[in-house]
């Protein structure tokens, strides 16, 4: 049997992509040729700030993310008809915007594309957010999680409230 052979870069990644209410996907986007555009503090905080606003969350709930020298993480809920690539553009777009604004310079932020990874009902969405936000600890950037600046959780809300 003769099977296709997947075309490679970006387009790929979008072949057989599909978006569900209420699923949960792990989403990577990573900064264009991989420049660590993040590892400048200022930068780092102006995409942080853009990123994290629920406000501009809308069909959509940014349940935890970290924000990487040359890439981004996230876990992200779906609650509508929206299109999970809808919803990863107004945020890879939000952050170039702010971080275009803030060094008065034009040009990419993001690769195109992004990957997700869909999750199933039997994968556990706190292990998959302790992935996330255990990266920079995993890239040798911090010694505890808790000292990397540029990452949240939803749980971490629930237990400031509670």
């Amino acid at each position: 049997m003769n099977l296709p052979i997947p075309e490679p870069g970006y387009k790929a990644l979008r072949r057989g992509r599909w978006s569900e209410p209420q699923r949960i996907y792990l989403v990577t986007a990573v900064c264009i040729r991989h420049r660590r555009i993040f590892a400048s503090e200022h930068c780092a905080q102006i995409a942080a700030q853009a990123i994290a606003d629920p406000e501009k969350w809308l069909g959509a709930r940014l349940l935890c993310w970290v924000l990487m020298p040359d890439h981004w993480h996230g876990l992200i809920e779906l609650h509508s008809d929206i299109r999970l690539q809808s919803v990863v553009a107004s945020l890879k777009g939000r952050a170039a915007r702010a971080v275009n604004r803030a060094l008065h310079r034009k040009g990419l932020v993001w690769m195109p594309g992004f990957h997700d990874h869909a999750l199933r009902e039997d994968e556990d969405v706190l292990q998959a957010a302790r992935y996330i936000v255990a990266n920079p600890k995993r890239a040798g950037l911090v010694q505890r999680v808790s000292d990397y600046p540029h990452w949240d959780a939803v749980w971490l809300e629930q237990k400031r409230r509670g």
